[in-house]
């Protein structure tokens, strides 16, 4: 087949080299510098395993049917298949997903190619297929992903569920797509679901939305540890030790942030206009107030007086903040919860640093200096924030501020 990505973040560049070991793929970006990257088979995304695939493919050891282009029309205009695979922002004054780039895409689709099949790739919320089915008359399914940040080859090469949301009209379409994605993988026996696009798309925001409910949970526990001079460790290892309970997603946070987890919460909140309920919106205020208590944690331990709860400028040390990255291995600053803590420092008049490589050759980062050289880093920090610790802060122990309990996302 001849499969158009429209998209080539961590979600389209993944799906399409996961589809180009068997056929033809054009992926579509609109950026000129990253086609050239991308037809060079350089990686404009942190993901070991794409890395991995393209270094096999320059040195000759694989091979992948990938091209990269800007020109959608000649990408769209004899494709089989196009998979959506473009952002989408929660619009706050809306209170729903921006989804005006989605249509962009499928709109462009159908002026060169109507008979196309189209797979939103998208997060968008619950309804919106069905939508655009009805004012297009187009062929299209919804598929919700499950990746995470910096593994999304892999979790494309051993996907957890494929999951693919249709009307009547299009089973057939849609147990081809599920067929692509399972052949290309490398998990035998990989659990594959068809449903209504509605339910699809409600999958993908409830399964989020309990991720972040879980990082609020661990977060509060931790939180309850700090003030009651409890050993938060020993807490979350007593608690996850019920299996039904788990030792996994339980290490403390500044708060859960990136890509998808604060919008697809304050999503599903909003599809929650009619339908009576309290916890969505519980996760999301305990996720700013956790924030809340971290940036009290740290003027404390800066030194910073009662001064600071008001917002007056008062005595205290250079706080550091070591990454605006999410997690570690990571180079999305996007909607970080450190970006929250801070917010919440400068309305303290708190005296801010970052040190972070991912903003090179930048001099300032939200009004806050930014310091390139690790070394004079710590030397100019008094307290070191670290969202994740690794090693290179080891020598500089005594000064760091983390929650990071188990040294792991």
């Amino acid at each position: 087949m001849h499969i158009t990505v429209a998209g080539v973040g961590y979600v389209g560049l993944s799906l399409a080299v996961l589809l180009s070991q068997q056929h033809r793929v054009t992926a579509v970006t609109t950026t000129l510098k990253k086609a050239e990257m991308l037809n060079r088979f350089v990686s404009p995304l942190r993901d070991p395993e794409i890395e991995l695939f393209f270094a096999e493919v320059r040195e000759g050891k694989r091979q992948l049917n990938l091209h990269t282009t800007v020109d959608s029309v000649s990408a769209y205009h004899d494709a089989d298949l196009v998979i959506v695979a473009v952002p989408t922002d929660y619009d706050p004054e809306k209170h729903f997903f921006d989804t005006s780039v989605v249509e962009n895409v499928i709109d462009s689709v159908l002026m060169v190619n109507p008979d196309a099949l189209i797979v939103v790739k998208s997060t968008v919320p619950v309804g919106y297929t069905a939508q655009i089915r009805q004012r297009t008359g187009a062929k299209v399914l919804f598929s919700p992903e499950f990746l995470r940040e910096g593994k999304a080859l892999y979790d494309n090469l051993f996907p957890s569920r494929i999951i693919v949301g249709h009307d009547e009209a299009l089973e057939r379409e849609a147990e081809l797509f599920a067929s692509l994605l399972r052949n290309c993988s490398l998990k035998r026996n990989v659990p594959v679901l068809q449903m209504g696009s509605a339910e699809a798309e409600a999958v993908k925001l409830f399964a989020n939305t309990y991720l972040a409910m879980r990082i609020s949970f661990f977060n509060e526990l931790d939180t309850y540890a700090g003030e009651k001079g409890l050993s938060a460790a020993d807490m979350i290892r007593g608690v996850c030790l019920d299996p039904r309970i788990g030792d996994f997603y339980n290490n403390p946070s500044f708060g859960y942030g990136g890509y998808c987890l604060p919008k697809d919460t304050k999503q599903l909140l909003a599809n929650y206009q009619d339908v009576p309920g309290r916890l969505i919106e519980a996760v999301i205020e305990s996720n700013s107030i956790r924030k809340d208590f971290i940036a009290d944690q740290i003027l404390k331990r800066a030194g910073y007086g009662n001064g600071a709860e008001h917002g007056e400028s008062c005595a205290g040390g250079v706080i550091g903040i070591y990454r605006l990255t999410m997690k570690s291995q990571s180079d999305n600053c996007r909607e970080s919860s450190v970006l929250g803590v801070i917010r919440r420092l400068k309305e303290k008049k708190a005296e801010i640093i970052i040190y972070e490589p991912v903003l090179q050759d930048v001099r300032s980062y939200w009004g806050v200096p930014v310091i390139s050289d690790l070394k004079v880093f710590k030397r100019q920090s008094d307290v070191i924030v670290a969202n994740r610790v690794d090693d290179s802060l080891s020598d500089v122990k005594g000064k760091v501020y983390t929650r990071d309990l188990f040294g792991r996302d």
